[in-house]
């Protein structure tokens, strides 16, 4: 299947246009990374808590950051999780603010000042534990249950955690919604001993400062060990200039890419490493297969220009980097429309990756390879002493005479 027959795009003429396009990009990202957003990293390589929490109504983001500075919580990071019907917000805590030892401490605080509008003496069922529900049953017995209580009890627990978590989505907005799963005693002596707060707690992630560093760490030798392999491979498949090209490319990818989150202030964790690594791949790849056309153009083609090859070998790929790189691009683009918000941030990855590889193939990798030759055509021309003039027919005849 071909989208183009015989096209005959002279690309290597709009090299400057390419030029300028990623000199704006790559700048932007760079300097969001340094004066406005930074990088903004994910709880993974911050270290910290982060508390997704779940509201009965759309949350106020100015009245929870002011109930978290209330709480002596002032660097606590607060956005919007999921579309606005879910209703959902992250509440994280910055490194500063957690240690080792005090990690569970750091989401007692975030639910604790959360939970200022309880009556007092009252649990909050929203978020107790089955274990605190049952022992709280038990302290009460209100069926009268005698020796077989504990059992019964348990399981009545576990019933109405169900009910909470899986069956209301980790709220429940009224004691009536309980109506149908445990008697009537009971009930009332829920009542009786808790009330309901105006959010649930849906997840907890906790991870270390030292954790955190550990796996910055990581993840940039993951990313420089791939750009190094790759280097590598292209030196030996083909030459050294050809792996230099391609490498850069990929880094342009990755710069353009991680700027990208940095302009939409979008967090990075280990699944958002994942995609990038992927994307080192993938624009490898496409690289390759283009540099794979050049090198056997190359050898058909011995007298003709580097940059008229490199044009032709563009062009005779053109239909099969539209054709890969689209399918790709609607899969990953249908993955972040509805993947969720779990996989928001590695979709999102790939979406601006397979634009940028495919774009870094045809105008960063293919441009540096005749810049490169032009460069050494003109080194080698400094270095050649010009030919000496033809002597004149005259001089040849004194000559002989």
């Amino acid at each position: 299947m071909e989208f183009f027959r015989n096209p005959n795009i002279d690309f290597l003429s709009k090299k400057w246009y390419f030029l300028a396009f990623s000199l704006v990009f790559s700048v932007a990202g760079v300097l969001s990374m340094l004066f406005w957003h930074g990088i903004p990293l994910g709880v993974d390589f911050r270290g910290g808590t982060l508390v997704r929490v779940k509201f009965t109504s759309s949350p106020d983001i100015n009245e929870i950051r002011a109930l978290m500075d209330r709480a002596g919580l002032h660097s606590a990071r607060i956005q919007r999780f999921g579309t606005a019907a879910n209703d959902e917000v992250l509440i994280g805590l910055a490194e500063k603010e957690t240690s080792e030892a005090a990690l569970d401490r750091g989401r007692a605080q975030i639910i604790s000042a959360l939970e200022t509008k309880l009556p007092p003496g009252k649990q909050d069922l929203n978020n107790a534990s089955a274990q605190t529900i049952q022992a709280y049953l038990l302290s009460q017995d209100p069926m009268h249950l005698g020796t077989d209580a504990s059992r019964r009890y348990q399981d009545m627990a576990q019933t109405i955690v169900h009910q909470r978590d899986a069956v209301q989505s980790g709220v429940l907005k009224s004691m009536d919604d309980l109506k149908t799963v445990v008697p009537e005693p009971v009930l009332a002596s829920l009542n009786q001993g808790f009330a309901l707060s105006n959010f649930g707690v849906r997840n907890v992630d906790v991870v270390g400062p030292q954790v955190g560093k550990q796996l910055q760490n990581q993840a940039k030798l993951a990313i420089l060990y791939s750009l190094a392999g790759m280097l590598v491979y292209l030196w030996f498949r083909f030459e050294l200039i050809y792996g230099v090209a391609a490498v850069v490319a990929c880094f342009h990818d990755t710069l353009i890419t991680v700027g990208a989150f940095s302009l939409a202030d979008k967090e990075i964790s280990l699944t958002v490493i994942a995609a990038i690594l992927t994307l080192v791949g993938y624009s490898m790849n496409d690289t390759i297969v283009v540099f794979d056309r050049i090198r056997e153009n190359i050898k058909l083609l011995r007298r003709d220009k580097l940059a008229d090859i490199v044009n032709r070998s563009i062009n005779q790929t053109l239909s099969r980097t539209v054709l890969t790189s689209g399918l790709t691009f609607l899969t990953v683009l249908a993955l972040y429309l509805f993947g969720g918000e779990v996989l928001r941030g590695f979709s999102f990855a790939l979406v601006i990756g397979i634009l940028i590889g495919t774009y870094s193939s045809i105008a960063v990798a293919a441009p540096m390879l005749v810049a490169y030759q032009d460069w050494q055509a003109r080194r080698s021309n400094r270095r050649t002493p010009p030919p000496a003039p033809a002597e004149s027919r005259r001089e040849k005849v004194r000559a002989k005479a």
